[in-house]
């Protein structure tokens, strides 16, 4: 089984960047309506031009900074995982968030 788990490592490991990116823009688009529904809650007291402003920043750069220094993060915590087991961590990991954005689908 573990020659299985590191043969499938090996075939993933050149794309480990990659797929941390994926992993992390996932995760915003899950997550996003939640930060957007939070920071609406944050600036409605504000004036209407403050909070397009604002709203424009968080799209173009916060969630742009998010994915940019996010995906290395997410790529170190994968490094954390024995070696013969980091392919199969990024596979449950879009798993794991796929089955968990059908179950929000629901709630």
């Amino acid at each position: 089984m573990i020659d299985l788990l590191a043969q499938l490592t090996r075939w993933l490991s050149p794309y480990f960047g990659q797929m941390s990116l994926m992993l992390m823009a996932t995760l915003l688009v899950v997550f996003g309506d939640i930060v957007n529904k939070y920071v609406k809650h944050v600036l409605s007291p504000c004036h209407f031009v403050i909070r397009v402003i604002l709203f424009v920043l968080l799209c173009a750069f916060g969630y742009g900074a998010l994915t940019l220094y996010g995906a290395p993060l997410v790529l170190h915590l994968i490094r954390f995982f024995p070696d013969y087991l980091q392919g199969a961590v990024f596979i449950a990991a879009f798993f794991a968030v796929g089955l968990f954005a059908e179950r929000r689908r629901y709630m």
